[in-house]
């Protein structure tokens, strides 16, 4: 069974679809001092974080196990837009995605459990401080098989 780990390290592969920098830079506080280094990719809009994952652009494809981060408000391929073509991907419709957004709004909510993601987390509720967000995943990875 794979484990939910990047190789020799206990950490996580994560791919951070964000645009806005202040949370860039707070993901990246929050990543530092943890127990098991983690890999952060960062994708900027829906478009470039599918180019990551299908190994577009002349790069191999983002390593599995993975998990996404993902802003609903982005440029060019917003979230949701996003979540509809990575579902409709046969080689990445099984990622685990867990939403992480300012949008409190119960259509968004909706629309992203509709594409099967495994939490949806308002940023608001964390402030400026993404620990308990990485505390969620690491328990997460710890006892779920991922895919």
């Amino acid at each position: 069974m794979p484990q939910p780990r990047v190789e020799g390290q206990g950490g996580l592969n994560i791919l951070l679809v964000e645009d806005d920098d202040v949370d860039l830079m707070s993901v990246r506080r929050a990543l530092n001092g943890r127990p098991a280094p983690h890999t952060v990719t960062v994708a900027r809009d829906g478009r470039e974080a599918l180019a990551i994952l299908r190994g577009e652009d002349g790069r191999p494809p983002l390593r599995s196990p993975y998990v996404i981060l993902l802003d609903l408000n982005l440029p060019l391929l917003n979230g949701l837009e996003f979540l509809r073509e990575l579902r409709r991907d046969p080689a990445h419709h099984r990622a685990v995605v867990f939403v992480l957004t300012t949008s409190d709004a119960e259509r968004d909510r909706h629309a992203a459990y509709d594409e099967n993601v495994a939490g949806y987390v308002v940023k608001s509720t964390l402030g400026h401080h993404f620990g308990p967000m990485l505390d969620l995943l690491e328990a997460y990875a710890r006892v779920v098989s991922l895919p």
